[in-house]
């Protein structure tokens, strides 16, 4: 029987994309790695899953002892796809990302990478979504590495709370001075469409916004300390209860 952890490893920029393959060159000193990532891009998909649409598993030539598979549909379907069909027994941890692109703030709800991660957690599997701000296909994860081995090695050894993933975003383009872990910022998005015409004349719209920090002089949020070249870690919950408001709605409702 093979003792080796096994690393679940899936993403929402396709199978293609670089981060994924840099994240499983990071963590194959650690364990056995099967890939399941989806085939074509699914940014945005948070945790989405397909319904009514049949799902089509191809597998693809591994590398570095790495099993690599992909999925026709989204983050989420990958994960619940590869528990179902592929992998042998339950992963040990699951690995999502490399993101090309942050995902601090409240980005975390729109997120494709983090809704593979939260579904994981959802059924007991320690699971950590990495993000590098950088959106570039071609960015460079060199600075990735350290941090990624650092958290899948603690991650392995002691576990993570009960109901709780981790939402990791590392700066682009500098060595991180180190680690902070912290709450996401609250923010908002603005200008979030620009309006175009097409060829006949009729509108149409294309999401591209930008994130607005709504309290830039809070100390303990992953928007202050990315910028102050760190990278951040932030606890996420899988239970969406706002349990401290439950006293005020109850005398609301009465």
């Amino acid at each position: 029987m093979n003792n080796r952890p096994l690393i679940l490893i899936s993403n929402d920029d396709s199978i293609d994309a670089k981060g994924v393959h840099h994240l499983a060159e990071c963590v194959k000193e650690f364990g056995d790695v099967i890939i399941v990532a989806p085939d074509s891009p699914q940014s945005g998909q948070s945790s989405s899953l397909s319904v009514n649409k049949p799902l089509r598993i191809t597998r693809h030539e591994g590398y570095d002892d790495a099993e690599v598979y992909s999925v026709s549909g989204t983050p989420v379907d990958c994960v619940k796809l590869a528990l179902h069909a592929i992998v042998p027994r339950k992963p040990d941890i699951m690995l999502s990302g490399i993101n090309h692109g942050s995902n601090s703030g409240n980005a975390i709800t729109y997120s494709g990478t983090m809704g593979a991660a939260i579904e994981a957690a959802t059924v007991g599997i320690p699971s950590v979504g990495f993000s590098l701000l950088h959106h570039s296909l071609k960015a460079d994860f060199t600075w990735t590495t350290p941090f990624v081995k650092e958290i899948t090695r603690r991650v392995l050894e002691s576990g993570l709370p009960e109901g709780i993933c981790l939402n990791v975003n590392i700066p682009a383009k500098v060595e991180p001075l180190g680690m902070k872990v912290c709450r996401a910022a609250r923010g908002h998005w603005s200008e979030e469409y620009e309006r175009y015409l097409d060829p006949n004349g009729k509108p149409f719209f294309w999401l591209t916004g930008r994130f607005c920090n709504d309290e830039p002089d809070a100390t303990d949020t992953d928007e202050y300390w990315l910028a102050k070249k760190y990278v951040s870690v932030v606890p996420a919950s899988i239970d969406q209860t706002a349990t401290k408001a439950i006293s005020s709605i109850e005398k609301l409702l009465k």
